[in-house]
């Protein structure tokens, strides 16, 4: 890069912030004494950071490009393998793993405005905080599960939430159902957002049954108990079931176990298959595959999303046509981004007014 065109870009980075967005790329730039390196969503936080390159003494930039509509978080790294912060982007988001990401929206990308709190708090639904005993069937004596009551009257369809504690934190989930509710978008549901077992979250979240005896025998008797539900008796299939990575896996496989109860499934960046070396495996499918590919006792409607970016993304495209063939209702779709809550926030309501559509049938 030529001496002006280096001040024209550490210029550009100073009044604008770091990355430069030009188009469909984006050019992260560092000045100091030694280069960094960045990794974030567009390499799926795999493999080794990018190495900047020196433009001009003492200036560093890397450009990559990226799809125009992207949301995309990024850190970078010294030498060492240490984070260090970009001090051309004050933008930080909490990353859910004790440490806080730096993010950026290339030019078309939209966040959702449904994530915006209704100013009228008669729109808003009620939430209440409980703790159920899990009688063995999940790590801890307790745990904790927040439930969401829509601001009508019911009875209502429930959506049981895998990590739910951090969707109604980091993705606003009860926000955006209160907006959807509000502008009669979506049937009213209401939510049983169960919090994982945080160490434990993988053993609880692949294909458990243990995690199926919690949800039927703790968590539904406790919303059955403090709101207005309808009935699955009556109503087979009405309940739906929401996660995403190993939450969207443990949600497809929920439903395809208990279709019955949860006749809706909203997988978000399922983990349905793990590579590279993962688990010791050079390839492993996890057994929803083979439940997807059983006779269907009961059709279920599955909303699938995956991002571009994503190594999740494999199993999401080999997932759809089994559950096609075995003459399931799915929607599938790739978003513009990675592997984190804001694009799932900016997703999520997507699948809830495919999947509870105002003139709801089943």
């Amino acid at each position: 890069m030529e001496g002006r065109s280096a001040e024209i870009l550490e210029a550009r980075a100073l009044a604008e912030g770091s990355p430069v967005i030009d188009g469909d790329t984006a050019t992260f730039v560092w000045r100091g004494r030694r280069p960094v390196l960045v990794n974030g969503d567009f390499h799926d936080w795999r493999g080794e950071p990018l190495g900047l390159e020196q433009v001009s003494p003492g200036l560093w930039a890397r450009t990559l490009r990226l799809p125009r509509e992207a949301y995309v978080e990024y850190a970078l790294f010294d030498s060492q393998g240490r984070r260090v912060k970009d001090p051309l982007n004050r933008r930080l988001i909490d990353n859910g793993v004790g440490d806080f990401n730096h993010f950026f929206s290339m030019p078309e990308h939209k966040p959702t405005p449904l994530a915006r709190r209704p100013r009228d708090k008669a729109a808003r639904g009620r939430l209440s905080r409980h703790r159920v005993e899990t009688s063995e069937l999940a790590i801890g004596a307790t745990r904790e599960v927040v439930l969401y009551e829509p601001p009508v009257a019911g009875p209502h369809p429930l959506v049981v939430v895998f990590d739910g504690t951090d969707y109604l934190r980091r993705a606003s989930l009860a926000t955006l159902l209160d907006n959807l509710i509000l502008e009669r978008r979506m049937q009213p549901v209401a939510l049983a957002m169960v919090a994982n077992g945080g160490p434990a979250r993988t053993v609880e979240y692949t294909c458990s049954e243990a995690t199926l005896g919690l949800l039927v025998g703790k968590v539904l008797p406790l919303a059955r108990q403090k709101l207005q539900l309808q009935d699955e008796r009556y109503n087979p299939g009405v309940h739906g079931v929401l996660g995403a990575s190993l939450g969207g896996l443990m949600a497809l496989y929920t439903g395809l176990r208990l279709p019955q109860i949860f006749g809706r499934v909203l997988s978000q960046s399922g983990a349905f298959a793990i590579s590279d070396n993962e688990f010791a495996l050079e390839h492993y499918e996890f057994p929803v595959f083979d439940l997807a590919r059983g006779a269907s006792r009961r059709q279920l409607s599955v909303w699938m999303d995956c991002g571009v970016f994503e190594r999740l993304l494999d199993g999401n495209r080999r997932m759809l046509p089994v559950l096609q063939e075995a003459g399931h209702r799915v929607h599938y779709w790739e978003y513009p981004g990675g592997h984190n809550y804001s694009a799932w926030r900016d997703d999520v309501w997507q699948g809830l007014e495919w999947l509870y559509p105002p003139t709801f049938q089943l």
